[in-house]
């Protein structure tokens, strides 16, 4: 007896979905008995069921309808859980400071059992009346046991190092976990790193992007090719199937068509690579920027002499070329209200303070005075020519002088108009601070810069049109803003403040942006 009632199924959605094994059959019976569906419960959030019907995925909107069988929750006594699975350096220190610092901000209690097998759940109870309301189970694998997770609905949410692949994002679809692409399907957690990490005795303190690729390819196998000692190199790096080392694959070795060596020595945890390459004089690895403990880094250096440290400030403004975000993943389905709540509170500023006291970076932006930026400054005058003038440059420095720059930065895919995944995380934030009200009163500058490629005219107008693309993102997203209370200016400056070399795609990358200054 199927009939459709607008009033009861306003939130119905349909999806396809792969069925957990431990799903069972219920009746859900309008409260006037006019409206009866049978099938099979997928999981319940508090509010709504959600169903496995002959007519495919069903979400019901509790409220309205009586269920029956044995699989059907308790009402009154409901607990959340929430499943999260992937990356275990987020799993096992940055996902357990911001659960207990969300505790205690809304006065939860929260307890930790550890259940072995790299798996623990965090419970959560009422503080006053002691309530059990949620428990947030985790399994600290990798990036690509997250996405299996989520893909086999084993999780509600993956942690991850990386982007989501394309079969990953298609089989998601096939799943019924929605446009696992989309900017409302993942966010951007914290920011960290990929740092080449040396033993403090070794004497090689800066490589190129492509020098690092080619030690990494076994085309440099000797230090003495890099200014050191001669003896042999060696190379270290964390398992395969981990996030970092996919983000190694992608970042590094990709723009440069190279394939990782076979003479890598794999590492489970990042701990165990540190201390194997400070102990050898003549080893090299990959950490992130989080945890390189007391290892030498490595600052990226181009052929022109301009040279990037990984820091705070330059992750933060993805100045860095290696910039490795931290992700949150979910599907197309309602998560248990505790759970959005929390996902809420990841992007409040008190949870910046707690990413970054923990030991990662964190999103809240910076305000950046031109005084504090002497290098940049230094290269755009190093690179000034026949069609750079110094005069040009004079002009961008008298603009920007009474400005200051926000770590908020804007870059793109390579090759395409739509940005990057660290960039579409930054839409939001700087469209939640606009709606907010705290740059009222202030203007607000979307600067474009190019790499160095091509007549300098064209690069001053695909500048201007990045940054006219990102404004008008930025202004779409900030819905319940005021923007008569913000002035909001589009500027472009081609190719006049480079902050890396233009001879590797490295480079070039990190000079296509848009910056944000503020006044």
């Amino acid at each position: 007896m199927y009939k459709w009632c607008a009033a009861v199924f306003a939130a119905l959605f349909l999806f396809s979905h792969t069925l957990p094994a431990f799903a069972q059959d219920v009746t859900l019976t309008s409260r006037d008995g006019e409206v009866e569906i049978t099938g099979t419960l997928l999981g319940f959030d508090g509010e709504f069921y959600r169903v496995e019907t002959i007519y495919g995925e069903l979400t019901v909107d509790g409220s309205g309808v009586l269920c029956d069988g044995p699989a059907c929750p308790s009402l009154l006594h409901y607990i959340a859980d929430v499943s999260v699975s992937g990356a275990s350096s987020m799993a096992e220190v940055l996902m357990p400071a911001l659960i207990e610092a969300f505790a205690l901000r809304h006065g939860y209690d929260v307890t930790r059992e550890a259940l072995g097998d790299r798996r623990f759940t965090y419970h959560l109870s009422d503080g006053k009346t002691d309530r059990k309301l949620a428990r947030f189970h985790f399994h600290a694998s990798s990036s690509d046991e997250g996405f299996a997770d989520l893909l086999a609905n084993e999780a509600d949410i993956a942690m991850s190092l990386r982007e989501i692949r394309k079969d990953e994002a298609r089989r998601g679809y096939d799943a019924g976990l929605g446009d696992m692409t989309e900017t409302n399907r993942s966010r951007v957690l914290s920011l960290d790193g990929l740092v080449a990490v040396v033993s403090p005795g070794n004497p090689v303190r800066a490589l190129s992007p492509q020098q690092l690729s080619q030690v990494f390819a076994g085309q440099i196998d000797n230090w003495v090719d890099l200014g050191g000692p001669d003896a042999p190199i060696g190379l270290h790096l964390l398992d395969e199937k981990t996030g970092l080392a996919q983000a190694v694959e992608d970042q590094l070795m990709a723009p440069s068509r190279r394939e990782i060596s076979d003479d890598v020595q794999r590492h489970d945890r990042n701990e165990s690579l540190v201390a194997s390459v400070i102990r050898d004089p003549f080893a090299i690895g990959i950490a992130p920027f989080s945890e390189t403990g007391n290892a030498q880094t490595i600052v990226l250096r181009g052929t022109c002499g301009f040279a990037l440290a990984a820091s705070r400030r330059t992750l933060k403004t993805e100045d860095y070329p290696l910039t490795a975000p931290m992700f949150l993943y979910f599907p197309a389905r309602r998560l248990p209200k505790i759970a959005r709540e929390f996902l809420a509170y990841t992007r409040s500023p008190s949870a910046q303070v707690v990413i970054r006291r923990a030991g990662f970076v964190d999103q809240a932006p910076e305000e950046i005075p031109v005084d504090l930026q002497g290098d940049r400054f230094v290269n755009a005058i190093s690179v000034a020519g026949d069609e750079l003038p110094l005069e040009g440059l004079q002009r961008m420095t008298k603009r920007l002088a009474p400005m200051k720059r926000l770590t908020t930065s804007f870059r793109f895919q390579t090759g395409e108009t739509k940005l990057d995944a660290q960039s579409r995380s930054n839409v939001q934030q700087l469209a939640r601070a606009i709606e907010a009200g705290i740059y009222d009163g202030r203007k607000i500058a979307f600067v474009g810069f190019s790499d160095g490629v091509g007549p300098a005219p064209g690069n001053m107008s695909i500048a201007r049109k990045r940054a006219e693309i990102v404004e008008q993102a930025v202004v779409a997203a900030a819905e319940t803003a005021n923007l008569e209370q913000v002035t909001i200016e589009v500027m472009a400056f081609g190719e006049a403040l480079p902050m890396a070399c233009d001879d590797s795609a490295w480079g070039r990358q990190v000079n296509r942006r848009v910056e944000i200054w503020v006044r």
